[in-house]
């Protein structure tokens, strides 16, 4: 095994990516605001959540150990995209993203009493044109429902997916290689 940390995320996708890091870990969950602040650009509103997750990790007084927050948002024409509220705000999400580039952005953060480090990963990618029909079988398997930009692309959602420029395991919510070279970071400080 490698670091102890805490992982201030009920993501059962964080926590398998977490593991194959081989850090020894417990997981938490923590109830955080998420609401995007007014005039706040994406990428510091998913910065500021990964902190705010960490940070809050700490507050609840895990201390002995580096507190790893995380967040992932879908940016298209630099608008943040949550997970679906419904049916139809997946379909124009999805039409939104249908034949083009849009970006994946991931923070993640480290935090203790002393403080907070964090960055950010940037990954484009691009869709296929998608269909009505695909669009509609797509969410009948549910699996959109609780995703940012309402797609996985480690599950079904991967079929539409053409390209992709970045950290694949960013897209799926935890960078490996970056997750792994901040908490180096962090403890050297």
């Amino acid at each position: 095994m490698q670091s102890a940390i805490y992982l201030a995320s009920a993501s059962p996708r964080r926590k398998e990516l977490l593991m194959q890091l081989g850090y020894e870990f417990s997981q938490f969950s923590v109830d955080a605001d998420e609401s995007q602040l007014i005039n706040e650009s994406a990428v510091d509103y998913v910065e500021r959540l990964a902190c705010l997750k960490a940070q809050t990790g700490v507050a609840m007084g895990y201390i002995d150990r580096p507190v790893l927050g995380s967040d992932t948002v879908v940016v298209i024409d630099g608008e943040a995209l949550g997970k679906p509220s419904d049916k139809a705000d997946f379909m124009t999400t999805m039409q939104r993203l249908s034949g083009r580039t849009h970006q994946v952005l991931t923070a993640i953060a480290f935090a203790n009493p002393e403080g907070v480090l964090s960055q950010i990963i940037r990954t484009d990618v691009t869709f296929k044109s998608l269909s009505n029909d695909e669009l509609e079988r797509y969410w009948l398997t549910g699996e959109p429902e609780d995703k940012a930009g309402g797609y996985g692309i480690q599950g079904l959602g991967g079929r539409f997916v053409t390209h992709i420029s970045g950290s694949y395991f960013a897209v799926v919510g935890l960078p490996l290689y970056e997750c792994d070279k901040l908490l180096s970071e962090f403890l050297s400080r």
